[in-house]
């Protein structure tokens, strides 16, 4: 029987006896990393009308969404939307401006419609909805979610600030 050449040839083989292989945490955080962006997890959302990931329909995750153990979409969490009138969302209509470095801003329409946008991307899209004096929560994946305050704005300033909850950051009414 011949001896089999070795690959790369003239490096020394090594043998490694008595010690137990352990997994740096540094590999386990990567690991971790790569089946979270894998799996799709950080997002509901089902891909937006054109069947692309990122921004879905009502503005939020990537693709798939959440599943129940049948493989069936699990249902959403939320109460329904509520009708919101014009009048109701009046403060809100137009374009606000960020100062932070991406140069994100929000969009409201009169129907109560609205997005967040960065980039070209829309990171949110869907209804705002009432929830008290100067403050709007945001739907999520068509529902009204009812209790993120952390998910919506609150107007300052007497109406000429703007502050998302999810980032405290504030923003400026432009003209359109």
């Amino acid at each position: 029987m011949s001896k089999l050449p070795q690959f790369p040839p003239n490096l020394p083989e090594v043998h490694v006896t008595g010690t137990s292989w352990r997994p740096r945490p540094m590999l386990l955080a990567v690991l971790a990393a790569f089946a979270l962006a894998v799996t799709g997890c950080g997002g509901g959302g089902d891909g937006d009308k054109n069947g692309s990931a990122g921004a879905g329909q009502e503005g939020q995750g990537g693709q798939g969404g959440a599943y129940s153990s049948d493989g069936s979409p699990a249902p959403k969490e939320g109460a329904p939307l509520p009708k919101v009138q014009p009048v109701q969302v009046r403060p809100l209509v137009g374009r606000w401006v960020g100062a932070g470095p991406t140069k994100d801003y929000f969009v409201f329409r009169a129907d109560g419609s609205g997005a967040w946008m960065a980039r070209g991307r829309a990171l949110w899209k869907g209804q705002v909805i009432p929830d008290g004096a100067n403050k709007f929560r945001f739907s999520w994946e068509g529902r009204d979610p009812q209790q993120a305050s952390y998910w919506g704005v609150t107007l300052e300033s007497g109406g000429r600030k703007l502050v998302f909850g999810g980032t405290n950051q504030t923003y400026t009414k432009v003209a359109s």
